[in-house]
């Protein structure tokens, strides 16, 4: 599970692929204690930046610091108008939400994945429409009503000051990819989430990290999650390696490694749900499960949990490991607490 905050900054990296081109690591204070990455790629004909963090002013001050230093390196100023391209890897806030600031200082030209536009375009319908159904979820999971409103409140209120922005192209529509830069659909994570290859490099988005597992959340709440989704899409990566020796990743320090990576994110989970498994030999909710989990966390790191052990019962029941202990109950009221239980001794494999 991503948690929040974490104190690990990212720090600035430049580096030439075999091709030539030249890559920056832009580190990026997205919300207070937390760091994200965004990436400079210069090739003879394009400047290409991956990800805008957060929109906060932290963040873009960050962006603005980061290209002084690009100019530094390259002997000549640098801008945000020197860019052609703004690429976004996926529609989580952390990776889009200094799209606004940038709009208003450079022409380059805004690429996303089809499945992550209508995240830009059409921002407010999009953040109404999660929330409603996360409130949903946190009901079903066991989340009494005080309590929801104030963990609807910790979701929305870091995505308020974002306002929809126009997309230039689509990477399905543009053949899934742009000069020299490669790019595959992993869903899972987020619904358009997209990683990217450029010589013997990486761009993972938050696909693959060091350190920690990518958070999940259920399909329930938005389509193109959930852990199933993200299972498939580790998958796709292992065939998609060939010459590729290194991953830049959203968060986090860069992944060599990358095949034992995903085997140590996959092993998590094949634990997670074997034990979660154990757990619910006797009926509980997600959020009871996301306690058995995680144990006692707090602030933002709650919704964080009970996403992600949502995520899990989700596969589980999803797989016919699991069934609703009270099903009479929740006919009656759909928003009623439902309980699950296991149905099966066999344990998961992935």
């Amino acid at each position: 599970m991503k948690t929040l905050p974490t104190t690990e900054r990212c720090e600035r990296m430049h580096l030439r692929t075999r091709s030539g081109a030249r890559v920056f690591r832009l580190p990026l204070e997205a919300f207070p204690g937390f760091w994200a990455c965004a990436y400079l790629v210069v090739t003879d004909d394009l400047r290409l930046l991956i990800d805008t963090g957060s929109g906060v002013e932290s963040a873009n001050e960050g962006l603005l610091t980061g290209f002084r230093w690009v100019g530094e390196v390259l002997g000549q100023p640098f801008g945000p108008e020197n860019l052609t391209h703004i690429l976004i890897t996926h529609g989580h806030i952390d990776h889009f939400g200094g799209l606004g600031f940038l709009k208003t200082r450079t022409d380059a030209k805004v690429g996303v994945h089809e499945l992550a536009r209508r995240t830009l375009t059409n921002y407010e319908e999009r953040l109404a429409v999660a929330s409603s159904r996360l409130e949903r979820f946190l009901a079903q999971a066991g989340v009494r009503a005080e309590r929801r409103q104030e963990l609807l409140a910790m979701y929305t209120l870091p995505k308020m000051f974002f306002h929809s922005v126009p997309v230039d192209f689509t990477y399905e529509a543009a053949g899934m990819r742009l000069g020299p830069l490669e790019m595959l659909y992993t869903p899972g994570h987020c619904p358009g989430h997209v990683v990217m290859r450029l010589d013997e490099v990486l761009f993972a988005g938050d696909h693959i990290l060091a350190e920690i597992s990518p958070h999940q959340s259920p399909e329930s709440i938005t389509l193109s999650t959930g852990l199933g989704h993200y299972l498939a899409s580790l998958r796709l990566v292992e065939g998609w390696l060939e010459g590729v020796r290194l991953a830049l990743g959203g968060h986090k320090r860069p992944v060599e490694d990358i095949p034992a990576r995903i085997a140590a994110i996959r092993e998590t989970h094949r634990k997670r749900l074997n034990d979660l498994l154990g757990f619910l030999e006797t009926p509980h909710t997600v959020a009871e499960a996301s306690r058995f989990m995680f144990g006692k966390v707090g602030g933002y790191n709650v919704l964080l949990a009970i996403s992600e052990a949502g995520a899990h019962v989700e596969y589980l029941y999803e797989r016919g490991f699991l069934g609703i202990d009270n099903l009479q109950e929740v006919e009656a009221d759909p928003e009623a607490p439902v309980r699950y239980r296991r149905l099966v001794k066999t344990g998961v494999s992935l």
